[in-house]
């Protein structure tokens, strides 16, 4: 008899997931199965359900990029993985591997590259086939629950920070404390860094500063770039925006010293409103940052082994995926949901 898995499959764009049986997927050729014991829920993934990117996953499809589990069978020729291990499979879901994007560790921006979630099906299923080559390997200590942020939220987060090339030390704003900007609070500090914490929301800034940040600004209330100048005494060497938001993006480049970066991850609607003057005049770098590495992905994770940083994570069953999708849609969702296949 062949084995059912449940599955939460997108079939329109812009309607509701659909909960399916379907059958459990068989490993191929250098293929591996993992049965999913938790999986992130990202905004990323409700961009994928809608639709509404310029590249479009081809329908039907299992959305999912946070997905962790154990793995319980190898296709033939895998020796990257083993039995039994517990893996992450993050959104960079395979590379080419031989491309000169690659060949200089930059293989998020494979020409080849296929994606969790959406080129490929991802982590909203009992199982996944995954890549031994390129799925996380999850440290001893780090449970599927904790890790399923971690390697997209937290990863990218992380990436963005050391794109700033801020040193210990220097001053880093991050604009939007929500998800990823929580994490990324955690990250500065385990980096030695000052950090500057922008948003809209008291709660989230009263929540960055019980995380460490060493000051706040509330974009709503007075001039948020004046305000950022004058704390970090003439701006920030880096500043990382996640906020989904075109203000939040021209915020930043005033918030960034001269001969700083300015590090973009959100993924507003709309063109980056971009104050050339300034760019030029003040010499500032302005960079965009997807993802990260598989090493960016290791060390990532090595700092939640050691404790310095840790998801606000909200247990949810598959079953709730459209409510949460509702919630993530209307700005409901203070930081990560995980999808919880241990109690199903």
């Amino acid at each position: 008899m062949t084995q059912k898995m449940q599955a939460a499959v997108v079939e329109q764009f812009g309607k509701p997931l659909v909960i399916k049986e379907l059958p459990v997927p068989e490993p191929g050729l250098g293929q591996i199965l993992v049965k999913t014991e938790a999986c992130g829920v990202c905004h990323t993934d409700l961009h994928a359900a809608e639709g509404d990117w310029p590249l479009k996953p081809g329908l039907p499809f299992t959305p999912g990029h946070e997905g962790i589990g154990i793995v319980t069978k190898l296709g033939s020729g895998v020796t990257a993985v083993k039995l039994g291990d517990r893996v992450g499979v993050p959104w960079l879901y395979s590379a080419c591997g031989h491309c000169e994007y690659c060949l200089a560790a930059h293989e998020t921006v494979c020409p080849d590259a296929q994606f969790g979630g959406y080129t490929k099906n991802g982590g909203f299923a009992e199982y996944i086939i995954a890549d031994p080559n390129y799925v996380a390997h999850i440290p001893a200590g780090l449970s599927a629950q904790e890790a399923a942020p971690l390697i997209c939220a937290g990863i990218t987060s992380y990436k963005g920070i050391k794109e700033t090339n801020a040193k210990p030390g220097n001053w880093v704003v991050i604009s939007g404390i929500g998800g990823l900007g929580h994490l990324g609070v955690q990250y500065a500090k385990a980096m030695g860094l000052h950090l500057c914490a922008v948003d809209i929301d008291d709660k989230k800034l009263a929540h960055a500063t019980r995380l460490g940040a060493d000051a706040v600004v509330n974009a709503k209330h007075g001039d948020a770039v004046a305000q950022v100048v004058k704390v970090t005494n003439g701006g920030a060497h880096g500043v990382l925006i996640t906020a989904p938001s075109l203000p939040a993006f021209k915020q930043g480049v005033g918030m960034t010293r001269k001969f700083g970066t300015c590090v973009l991850v959100g993924l507003p609607p709309g063109e980056f409103p971009t104050p050339l003057f300034d760019v030029v005049a003040n010499c500032i770098t302005i960079r965009g940052s997807f993802v990260g590495t598989r090493l960016d992905m290791a060390e990532a994770l090595a700092f939640a082994v050691d404790g310095k940083v840790k998801a606000d994570i909200e247990l949810q069953p598959l079953s709730a995926i459209n409510d949460i999708f509702a919630r993530l849609k209307h700005g409901e969702v203070p930081s990560r949901v995980v999808l919880d296949f241990s109690q199903a």
